[in-house]
């Protein structure tokens, strides 16, 4: 009795012994995030369109699935021509989507249930309805160069100068926009409603520091920045002009923005600048109000080498970005993809994160196809489970935990400006509405998501069987799968062990996770046709005779907790699983120690 009782103490204090030496991670570094895209999540007033009353009243879901903040597409006052991407002011909230008042209710909500609030922050551009241009177009004083304007070039046919460049804006066509108020030309790399701020401007650099202290003041803990790569364009040159961008190559359609290679408009050195700057105001708010670290996550499609210096400068050591988004897994891999590929994707990133700095994974967004659509419906249980078996902080779009799927949105039903501007033939290509239609709550009319008669984009077909309700009350579903994953994020294994991702063969991915002390975990996915028996001997260290199933897919034949041969695992065609080789606390005491004491 005496011996069980030490036996016990030394176990005891061993385990807090292994704690102790792990690695201490900041909440965010370890944290899974949930993208809300407030037009289609939840309406709380019957007019079609979701509100914050709507994201309030369904914060306990966030809180039950396992994220541990989410970020907010904006919210800001708004004339909605790119559905809140143009803001007419950055210190008010959208009528739609309720008032300051609702805001601060969300706030306080969110903080009671341990949830952060992540604030969608549009620095580019404003619209051409924010005081700010109107006074700019108008040349008040002050206001003349918060904004970039141009006489344009000589046109040899006489009549209206001609644009200052070739530059092409994000939703085809001339970047640059006439105006006859103001007799010159203004860029807008988005729509022609949203003007392109001017950041030469020691003022609008400090305008919009100050929108960034305001948020803070509400209680926000950061801020998604959006389009980051096109702060700042070239300087003009010795003659005064602006130099036109090159052809990329890509596309023949001299519409199209990718038909010009963006070298004088996207990721310049004064950009990434900004962010240190950002990152310095936001460290400085923390150290003078206290309180966890207040985040910020940037979005821009770029180079690794750039994101590199967006997480640190290279040569200063200047702190950036604590999260540049990682959309590898959105542009690297398609449905075709073969187990190398998610390998090199997966090892490419790491290979650029600094050190002490931790990695993050986006699968999905509100302007790319959802998982379901880009890999197949029988790959999203894979999807998921590979991307949550990955180290750092992962960000999931609304919808993609439930499974849904892309919504074919008619012509006539098309909002998306990206859409409109393409023409009917050309819409359906870049239109990003079937990705943002309304959140599947229920099998109700609507999807529970409104009460109203009608909703803002159509609700998807399959929404009776793929919503929220349904997958609850099912024995296996993909929200079970999502929620099994956050779970296992939980463990000590997967927020401070390592990671290896490992080709198993050209269609079987293995990422194994161990930690010396704790369980190992892997998850094998099959991303080919055909049956797939592997031999699991030589991915980790030290692997028993026998794993055991933790997560499986919906469709698996298999049960949590049941055994399977090491040496001898099978797969199904499209088949992920996660299997786990447990280590009991005995097993951390070296086992001729625990033998003698047990004797």
């Amino acid at each position: 009795m005496v011996r069980s009782s030490v036996v016990v103490a030394l176990l005891t204090g061993l385990v807090v012994s292994l704690d102790a030496q792990l690695t201490s991670r900041d909440w965010w570094e370890k944290a899974g995030f949930y993208q809300i895209y407030p037009r289609s999540f939840m309406d709380s007033d019957g007019d079609g369109v979701g509100d914050l009353n709507g994201i309030t009243s369904k914060l306990p879901y966030l809180k039950e699935i396992g994220v541990r903040g989410f970020w907010m597409s904006p919210i800001n006052k708004s004339p909605m021509v790119d559905f809140g991407y143009d803001i007419s002011d950055y210190r008010d909230i959208h009528e739609q989507f309720g008032t300051m008042t609702d805001f601060e209710n969300l706030v306080k909500e969110a903080k009671r249930l341990g949830l952060k609030v992540i604030m969608d922050f549009v620095p580019n551009h404003t619209s051409n309805k924010h005081q700010w241009f109107i006074n700019s177009e108008a040349k008040v004083a002050g206001y003349e160069d918060y904004y970039v304007w141009d006489d344009g070039l000589p046109n040899p046919n006489g009549g209206r100068n001609l644009p200052p460049t070739n530059w092409i804006q994000a939703f085809r066509g001339s970047a640059w926009e006439w105006s006859n108020l103001r007799g010159q030309y203004y860029l807008h790399q988005f729509t022609v409603e949203q003007p392109d701020l001017n950041y030469r401007n020691a003022k609008v650099v400090q305008e919009m520091k100050d929108v960034i202290t305001f948020w803070l003041d509400k209680g926000v803990d950061g801020f998604r920045i959006d389009a980051v790569p096109f702060l700042f364009e070239v300087e003009k040159n010795s003659e005064g002009r602006y130099l036109d961008e090159l052809p990329s190559g890509t596309t023949d359609d001299q519409e199209d923005f990718d038909y010009l290679s963006h070298t004088y408009t996207q990721n310049l050195p004064e950009t990434v600048d900004m962010v240190y700057q950002w990152r310095e105001l936001v460290d400085a708010y923390q150290e003078t109000h206290g309180g966890e670290t207040r985040v910020l996550m940037t979005e821009g499609y770029a180079p690794l080498e750039v994101l590199h210096e967006y997480y640190v400068s290279s040569t200063s050591g200047r702190l950036g970005s604590h999260m540049p988004f990682n959309f590898g897994l959105i542009t690297d891999i398609t449905k075709t993809s073969k187990a190398q590929d998610f390998v090199d994707s997966i090892q490419s990133w790491m290979a650029i994160i600094p050190e002490g700095h931790a990695a993050n994974w986006v699968m999905g967004n509100h302007d790319r196809p959802r998982v379901g659509t880009r890999f197949g419906k029988d790959r999203i249980d894979m999807m998921n489970m590979i991307i949550h078996s990955l180290p750092g902080a992962t960000v999931t779009y609304q919808g993609e935990e439930i499974g849904m799927t892309d919504v074919f949105i008619s012509w006539s039903d098309t909002v998306d400006p990206a859409a409109c501007n393409a023409g009917e033939a050309l819409y359906a290509e870049k239109s990003r509405d079937p990705v943002r239609t309304p959140f599947q709550w229920d099998d109700s009319a609507f999807a529970g998501f409104t009460t109203g008669t009608g909703t803002w984009l159509p609700v998807a077909t399959d929404y009776q069987s793929v919503n929220v309700k349904v997958e609850e009350g099912l024995e296996r579903s993909h929200l079970k799968v999502y929620k099994a994953m956050m779970r296992l994020r939980e463990s000590k294994t997967f927020q401070h062990g390592s990671m290896k991702a490992r080709v198993v063969n050209d269609n079987v991915l293995a990422i194994v996770r161990e930690l010396d002390g704790y369980n190992t975990y892997i998850t094998l996915a099959n991303l080919g046709s055909s049956n797939q028996v592997i031999d699991g001997i030589g991915l980790a260290s030290r692997l028993p005779s026998k794993l055991r199933f933790e997560v499986m897919g919906t469709d698996s034949h298999h049960v949590k907790g049941g055994a399977v041969a090491t040496d001898d695992i099978f797969l199904l065609p499209n088949e992920a699983f996660v299997l786990v080789a447990r280590i009991a606390p005995v097993e951390r005491v070296h086992e001729s120690i625990c033998e003698a004491w047990l004797e």
